[in-house]
């Protein structure tokens, strides 16, 4: 039986970290990627004292070497990858966007779509080539790929962009036996969203605290999608706090 082999990006901290950790409980050997080495290695301390093997690879994903770099060193380390949670992303802060500088927006492009599409196309290139062939790629669309917050056009465009990738990769895939889906998460509570229990802008202009759930909630529902034999897939899961104000008016 071959052990099977996950990759995660942003694996630093929040829901990375935390499915990160709920995966290696699964018996996955891990790849841990993300910008900064020591979060990285805070998680793999970790996830090692259970005797699963694993990695830290320091990665821009925005960057093309650096996600050659990395896949170069999952396919020296592990000969495979069956998994691929394509979890970076990043934001900009909620302004108008007249104030928004072009900077900004490419950053966020950069991050949460390029590095998307650079890290599957990776995937793609070793499981078809891998043997057993195929494997799993997940995505993180956020709620976002289905309805904005005020003053959040890169980080919405960026997550509905998610979803026309997520469906190109999954049809691409069916010959290749590698399966793709997307997952859409809402206001999980990690360090990066505590400012939901003060508040936060709403459609009508108000600011008001928003309900959150347990970021494990995310990392059981990714253990799920990744469990599936290929001939299954859960093309996408939506995962939120059950009050939180997505469905309805504004």
């Amino acid at each position: 039986m071959v052990e099977k082999v996950a990759l995660v990006t942003g694996a630093g901290a929040g829901i990375g970290r935390a499915c990160a950790l709920a995966l290696a409980k699964e018996g996955y050997r891990l790849i841990l990627a993300g910008r900064r080495r020591e979060p990285l290695e805070s998680c793999a301390e970790e996830i090692a004292k259970w005797g699963v093997d694993v990695i830290v690879v320091p990665t821009d994903v925005g960057k093309v070497e650096a996600v050659a770099a990395l896949f170069l060193q999952v396919e020296s380390t592990f000969g495979r990858i069956d998994l691929l949670f394509n979890n970076a992303g990043t934001g900009t802060p909620p302004v108008p966007i007249d104030e928004l500088s072009f900077q900004q927006w490419q950053r966020v492009v950069d991050v949460n779509l390029t590095g998307t599409f650079l890290c599957a196309q990776a995937a793609f290139k070793l499981m078809k080539k891998q043997l057993p062939a195929g494997g799993r790629i997940i995505n993180n669309g956020s709620v976002s790929a289905i309805s904005p917050r005020p003053n959040s056009a890169p980080y919405t465009a960026t997550k509905h962009a998610i979803t026309g990738l997520t469906k190109s990769l999954s049809l691409d895939g069916r010959e290749h036996n590698i399966a793709c889906g997307q997952i859409d998460i809402g206001n999980a509570l990690t360090d990066m969203t505590q400012v939901m229990k003060s508040g936060v802008p709403q459609a009508n202009g108000k600011i008001a605290p928003e309900s959150t759930m347990d970021v494990d909630d995310v990392a059981r529902s990714v253990v799920f999608m990744a469990g599936l034999p290929l001939e299954s897939n859960v093309q996408f899961m939506t995962v939120m706090a059950t009050a939180m104000p997505l469905i309805g008016r504004g």
